[in-house]
């Protein structure tokens, strides 16, 4: 039984990589971007992941470059290409099976993306979505999901943290909260602490008469 049968105040789910995979949109967006910018696509696509991209872009210390306007054009392009998003497998009949005030999105995706992926994945839009501009520190900072946890009024101990990515892991666990590895779409395995399954598929979540969420697989 994961987490020895704990219950939870609420869920806290990441996006991409974790409700759906937006992979082949990631990568064709971003190398296109780093060719442009005489980047290493390779090594650049290792960091990208989980992260706000102004704060990605900002560290690559280009010259002669305007961060914000690099990421206007880099969203622009992600979200005017939904080819390959789709869901996790469950995902949808996992999220509908949970109480609207009890689960939330919490994403380094701008809002605008976030909710083009989510139509194009057809899952549900969360009553609580936490996005890229809704804070001023990016995973790995513990801010996003402090504020979900704070805006569905839970303890971040009581939350559980659903994740793909280090930058994500590294946030949830500064925050304090217990952490699902959703492992989908890693090409290696993720070396961490946490207990991983590879989707919804085998997962249940029940609510009991104290409004508690419980989680098997």
């Amino acid at each position: 039984m994961l987490f020895d049968g704990r219950s939870f105040g609420a869920f806290l789910f990441d996006m991409d990589g974790t409700l759906l995979n937006s992979i082949a949109v990631a990568e064709r967006v971003w190398t296109a971007w780093a060719e442009r910018r005489g980047v290493d696509a390779v090594s650049l696509l290792a960091t990208v992941h989980g992260r706000k991209a102004i704060e990605t872009i900002t560290g690559l210390g280009l010259s002669g470059i305007d961060p914000a306007e690099e990421v206007r054009v880099l969203t622009q392009a992600e979200v005017d290409d939904v080819e390959g998003v789709e869901p996790i497998a469950g995902a949808h009949k996992f999220l509908k099976s949970l109480p609207p005030d009890r689960w939330a999105v919490v994403t380094s995706a701008p809002r605008e993306l976030a909710k083009v992926r989510l139509e194009a994945a057809g899952l549900p839009w969360p009553k609580i979505l936490i996005a890229g501009e809704d804070v001023q520190h990016g995973k790995p900072a513990p801010d996003c999901f402090m504020l979900g946890a704070r805006m569905l009024a839970q303890p971040i101990e009581e939350c559980l943290v659903f994740e793909d990515a280090s930058a994500g892991i590294e946030a949830a666990e500064a925050a304090g909260a217990s952490v699902l590895i959703i492992s989908a779409t890693h090409r290696t395995p993720l070396l961490a602490r946490h207990p991983s399954v590879e989707d919804y598929d085998r997962l249940a979540a029940t609510i009991d008469a104290d409004g508690r969420l419980h989680l098997s697989a």
